[in-house]
């Protein structure tokens, strides 16, 4: 019995549009991983990239659980002695770039190097409802339906 590896030409790449408003954010966050890395298909191979393209529409209106949305703190360094600088998640949900809450919780589960960056190059990520991809004709995933746990009324 030999393993299947697929060729690169035999990938099928799909659209994939999610509504982001009400869905807690981790575990939206792991279907996308999910999805962006391909394991979802039966001809999964880990080292191809053979994931779909995902759109994220209403990035804003992404729900967090608990104490999260005033305690959750991303960090950062400027480079410089002394430049550790840090912001709320709702600093940055109600601050000017809300889609990059959901970008590094997605990035965050995906596997460290060359492949991962590659994967996500294939997640779109918008604060609004409006997205320049209806050419592609995106199918909807519905993650509220998926569980009942997926979605949370704040």
């Amino acid at each position: 019995m030999k393993t299947f590896s697929i060729k690169p030409n035999d990938i099928d790449k799909r659209w994939i549009l999610v509504d982001a408003e009400g869905v807690v954010l981790g575990r939206l966050a792991s279907i996308v991983a999910m999805r962006l890395r391909g394991k979802h298909k039966a001809s999964f191979t880990p080292h191809m990239d053979m994931g779909d393209n995902v759109i994220i529409v209403n990035a804003d209106k992404v729900q967090l659980t608990g104490k999260k949305r005033a305690e959750k703190t991303y960090y950062w360094h400027t480079g410089h002695p002394g430049g550790i600088k840090s912001r709320t998640a709702e600093q940055l949900l109600d601050g000017k770039f809300p889609e990059r809450v959901i970008a590094k919780a997605v990035q965050r589960m995906l596997p460290g190097g060359v492949l991962s960056r590659k994967q996500m190059t294939n997640l779109r990520v918008y604060s609004g409802s409006d997205h320049p991809h209806e050419a592609q004709n995106p199918v909807l995933l519905d993650i509220k339906s998926m569980n009942l746990k997926n979605t949370r009324s704040a």
